[in-house]
């Protein structure tokens, strides 16, 4: 076994054992105490998390100066591209947004309270409720994605077109191999 996940470093430091963030910090902090215990698990996982978490922020901060939260452009871009008539009943929306109904339901009232969706019985199943994007609503996604496309751009910055690529075909297979539903 390499001997930098054994002693809890990434190998970053060029093999000299520098610490370089604050996932090394915790994994050298675990090589000292625990040197018989492979770590470098909790490296990945720490990074992912740290990562998704400084990604979120950003993101957050992107939409913030919309008067926007990040759930509310996920649904609402997810009505754009549904379909033509940028419609879903309630059951689709939720598994697209990868929400639970209950917090869709949450969610849909406080866009129908924004004038960014509309709730609707469905004429053919009164047991099923459509949401749509109202006009303002599909103005405010179509004015926004750039944007955010941009930010995300931006927060991915520190990495090549290929380091991107990469990552996200190793991101897609964990994401499987934890029982995502949709394959890479």
């Amino acid at each position: 076994m390499d001997d930098n996940l054994m002693n809890g470093t990434t190998g970053n430091g060029a093999g000299n054992g520098t610490v370089n963030d604050a996932v090394d910090q915790i994994l050298s902090g675990w090589a000292r105490v625990r040197p018989d215990v492979d770590c470098s698990a909790m490296g990945v996982a720490g990074r992912i998390s740290r990562a998704s978490r400084l990604l979120e922020k950003g993101v957050k901060e992107h939409f913030a100066r919309y008067d926007l939260e990040p759930w509310e452009f996920d649904v609402l871009a997810t009505l754009f591209r549904a379909n033509f008539e940028h419609r879903l009943c309630m059951g689709d929306l939720a598994a697209a947004a990868m929400v639970s109904s209950a917090a869709l339901t949450n969610r849909v009232d406080r866009l129908t309270a924004k004038g960014l969706v509309h709730r609707e019985v469905s004429p053919s199943n009164r047991r099923m409720v459509l949401i749509t994007l109202t006009d303002r609503g599909h103005a405010m996604v179509d004015e926004l994605l750039e944007g955010h496309v941009a930010n995300e751009d931006r927060l991915l910055a520190g990495l090549t077109p290929e380091d991107r690529e990469q990552l996200s075909g190793l991101l897609c297979k964990l994401l499987a191999s934890l029982g995502d539903v949709r394959t890479c």
